[in-house]
């Protein structure tokens, strides 16, 4: 409603970004679904100068970086058609096996993706704070929101904050999100949502079950 592109839209984009480039790789899905392997996000970070906007040309440009134990870095930069930056990004990638539902070595899965330098400013992607306290409410995991690893997408939890923070921050310009998803959440599911702002200018957002489910800070310009 601002023109703003949606915080759920930023990160499918980065999502469909890191498996397209993964894919040409050499890594598809006859290496990875066809063999019960699943991509999942674990950590995410966004530095933005500003969000896209309604019906602008815009270039997402991403690499790897190199493997650590289990994860895959994988760096990102948006810029306009004039070549200014408008964005960058960082997050670190898994695999899960999709019947244990536990997460993989690499070296177990056959996967290997060297990595390839950026010609941007990158970083390693850091976990949010947790709420202090703040306002507690119970949610339910609609079918709709499940992806095809079978359990909520990492871009709807934004859809969830956003409907969630205050109306004051929705129309303010964010300035940084970073967001770590220790556990999956599959639909039905019920979890206890925190929610909270520090400073007065960053919103903290998190899940429960039996053991925390995701988290997320987002800091806004005020």
């Amino acid at each position: 409603m601002h023109r703003r592109l949606r915080l759920s839209r930023l990160f499918i984009m980065l999502q469909e970004a890191a498996i397209a480039h993964t894919e040409a790789l050499g890594f598809g899905r006859e290496k990875t679904l066809d063999r019960g392997y699943l991509w999942i996000v674990s950590l995410q970070h966004v530095k933005l100068q500003r969000l896209p906007e309604y019906d602008e040309h815009i270039t997402l440009r991403s690499v790897p970086g190199e493997m650590m134990h289990t994860f895959f870095p994988r760096f990102y930069q948006i810029t306009d058609t004039t070549g200014n930056e408008l964005a960058t990004a960082a997050a670190f990638w898994a695999l899960m096996d999709a019947e244990k539902r536990k997460m993989l070595f690499p070296e177990d899965a056959g996967m290997e993706i060297a990595g390839e330098p950026a010609d941007w400013a990158t970083y390693m992607p850091r976990a949010p704070k947790l709420p202090a306290g703040g306002e507690e409410t119970v949610f339910t995991v609609p079918y709709s929101y499940a992806d095809l690893n079978g359990h909520m997408n990492n871009s709807r939890y934004f859809d969830l904050a956003e409907d969630n923070m205050p109306p004051a921050l929705r129309d303010a310009c964010v300035r940084e999100i970073m967001s770590e998803y220790t556990a999956e959440a599959r639909p039905g599911e019920r979890f206890t949502i925190t929610k909270s702002v520090a400073d007065g200018n960053t919103f903290l957002f998190s899940g429960a079950a039996e053991k925390r489910l995701f988290r997320i800070g987002i800091r806004y310009e005020v």
